[in-house]
């Protein structure tokens, strides 16, 4: 996670700070719990909150910490200072410092995943904006890199679209999954604090208490977590990919924004590089990177080991705070994305007429003609096509063969592009539903 590729809001969540307040905020639910229950007295609960406006001192916390090699009694003993030794003797009655951390985490990863999910719904309008603007914007599909048969660029943006959609809902699922808390004590028993008060600190967190935790919350939660945000990220460089390849000079349908004072090369004066959407394919393997040492994070010893915790502290702000910014990278580069249309048909025409070829083929097939003598006589023409560039239409009606049995009427209308785009008000009925 570095500056330049961060949002303010995002970066918020995963600072010191704000882990210190949410701390603070499990602590002080705990000793409200059990002042209710009657295990600590209501006026020491009452005087935790006494911190509730304290902007904890981080430095001073890492001082003590420097001291007792353990960041949350550093933590408690710096509250003390501002509750008071006496009135916070009963903090962390009962508890272990798992209970604290892993709910914690889990609060900051839904804040994340909050953050996340509204990236992708503001990604979610400005793809079907330009879905609904190039519906029939007819262009060249390809299959291998090569021209296959005409599509149009609605469909291209529908298509992410339908994917993005999916991702959204992965997202809400993996929200739901990790929105647990624990303060279960040590080996997560209940030994020595009653489960009331972990159903209390969650209810106050936005979690809900996990159905069994050992003296961690199990990390298969947090695994399918960071899974979901590396399929996000494969998404992402989905889009960017086409972007770029749309880009290249000798296809250029489409292109990123060239902003005014914009410079392309420091060497070539005359180079737009679409730098954005390489960028993306970039932060996308970054957050991919994370998902594995989350997985690996699901096998710990017994009731605990801490072999999960500085994988964690890495990943979890550094997955969120890249997947969110280069979300939101995504959605400026749709929304202010040029496209080509003029360049898409003649790149569709570059070997004329090529692309009706299948809709030729099966009807020389419905017209009494074997399949492999069909596409024969098809592939023969095709090849002509491709070698000496000239215009399939005029290859076939020059063709005894395929006039014989099609005709002169019927080979020409197989070259009307209208057949290829009948069904995209289907199509994008489906994707979206009007």
């Amino acid at each position: 996670m570095i500056p330049r590729y961060a949002r303010p809001d995002m970066v918020a969540i995963w600072s010191p700070e704000q882990k210190f307040r949410i701390w603070y905020e499990i602590e002080a639910h705990a000793c409200d719990a059990m002042a209710d229950l009657g295990v600590i007295p209501r006026e020491n609960a009452e005087a935790v909150w006494k911190a509730k406006d304290v902007e904890f001192d981080v430095a001073r916390i890492d001082e003590i910490e420097a001291v007792t090699k353990h960041d949350v009694i550093a933590f408690l003993t710096h509250l003390a200072e501002h509750v008071g030794a006496d009135e916070a003797r009963f903090v962390h009655q009962g508890m272990t410092s798992s209970d604290v951390l892993d709910t914690c985490f889990n609060v900051q990863l839904t804040r994340a995943a909050d953050i996340l999910i509204a990236d992708v719904e503001a990604l979610l309008a400005a793809l079907k904006r330009r879905a609904m603007e190039h519906k029939m914007t007819v262009r060249v599909g390809r299959s291998h890199g090569i021209h296959a048969e005409p599509t149009t660029m609605g469909l291209t943006f529908a298509r992410f679209y339908a994917e993005m959609d999916r991702n959204l809902r992965r997202l809400r699922t993996a929200r739901d999954e990790v929105a647990t808390g624990a303060i279960s004590g040590a080996v997560g028993t209940f030994a020595n604090i009653d489960p009331a008060v972990e159903e209390h600190v969650c209810a106050k967190m936005g979690l809900t208490p996990e159905p069994i935790s050992t003296q961690v919350i199990p990390r298969d939660r947090h695994a399918a977590f960071f899974a979901t945000l590396g399929v996000v990220a494969s998404s992402i460089e989905n889009v960017a990919i086409e972007i770029r390849h749309m880009q290249r000079t000798e296809v250029l349908e489409g292109a990123e924004f060239f902003s005014m004072g914009q410079k392309g090369s420091s060497a070539m004066p005359h180079k737009k590089n679409p730098v954005l959407t390489e960028n993306l394919t970039g932060l996308a393997r970054l957050v991919r990177m994370t998902v594995i040492p989350a997985m690996e994070n699901v096998a710990l010893w017994h009731e605990r080991d801490i072999s999960h915790s500085s994988v964690e502290r890495g990943i979890g702000p550094d997955a969120t705070v890249t997947l969110d910014f280069a979300l939101n990278r995504l959605t400026g580069v749709i929304d202010k994305m040029l496209i080509f249309p003029d360049n898409m048909l003649d790149n569709m025409n570059k070997f004329p007429g090529l692309v009706m070829s299948q809709r030729v083929l099966l009807a020389l097939t419905q017209a009494g003609v074997s399949r492999e003598d069909a596409y024969a006589m098809v592939q023969r023409n095709a090849l002509k096509v491709w070698e000496e560039r000239t215009d399939f239409r005029e290859e076939l009606l020059a063709d005894a063969d395929v006039v014989n049995a099609l005709g002169v009427d019927a080979i020409n209308e197989k070259f009307n592009l209208d057949y290829h785009t009948k069904h995209v008000d289907t199509i994008f009925a489906r994707v979206f539903g009007d």
